[in-house]
């Protein structure tokens, strides 16, 4: 049978859900693996880690049973579950690219306050730097910081957790943006695919009948 047929469409979808699958679990494992060996102590970032890949396990799953049993419903709604994740994927992936450093500062500035004490104390321990960015916006938020600080470095100098952080942030945000597109265009592959398979009919079912 030629690659634009029933069966051919049906294990394109079926790889690419099994693919979502892998992604799935191995986000999950990443969060559990981060939170065992204490490396994020961050319920919140946990918490969504672990959320996103179970929303794309579930997402996968249905994709797979509508693909296994040629289900229209199921992949009626995959297709617009996977539409809009991409449509909120791909704007995400392009600010992360777009990101100018003014504006990178100032999300840092924003997370920093929600973080609780022992958050900040984990993060400065993990990365060794004290307090956030040492400017007159933020001079008695940076002073409480540093003095509650406990990294190492506190006994000789300590850079700011800004400066660490922006150092790699340009980097992260671009490998993130290029990861998040190159998923996205998948996604938009996802919803071809689905489309294209909801409309072919199966070759072993009765001919007459509407699928």
């Amino acid at each position: 049978m030629v690659c634009g047929g029933f069966a051919c469409s049906r294990n394109a979808l079926c790889a690419l859900n099994v693919v979502y699958v892998l992604v799935g679990l191995l986000l999950i494992g990443v969060a559990a693996w981060g939170k065992g060996f204490g490396i994020v102590s961050s319920l919140h970032i946990i918490g969504g880690v672990i959320a996103v890949g179970f929303f794309l396990l579930l997402i996968a799953i249905v994709g797979l049973i509508g693909a296994i049993n040629h289900h229209q419903v199921m992949l009626f709604f995959y297709m617009i579950i996977l539409g809009l994740v991409f449509i909120f994927q791909f704007g995400i992936s392009c600010s992360c690219l777009a990101l100018k450093r003014s504006k990178q500062e100032s999300l840092l500035s924003g997370a920093w306050k929600m973080m609780n004490v022992d958050t900040k104390k984990s993060l400065e321990s993990n990365l060794n730097c004290c307090g956030l960015f040492n400017n007159t916006k933020s001079a008695d938020t940076f002073k409480a910081d540093v003095d509650s600080c406990t990294a190492a470095c506190k006994k000789t100098r300590c850079h700011t957790c800004g400066e660490v952080m922006m150092e790699h942030a340009g980097e992260v945000l671009k490998i993130l943006g290029g990861v998040g597109l190159f998923f996205s265009f998948t996604e938009i592959l996802g919803v071809w695919l689905a489309m294209r398979y909801r409309n072919q009919k199966d070759p072993r079912a009765n001919p007459s009948a509407f699928l």
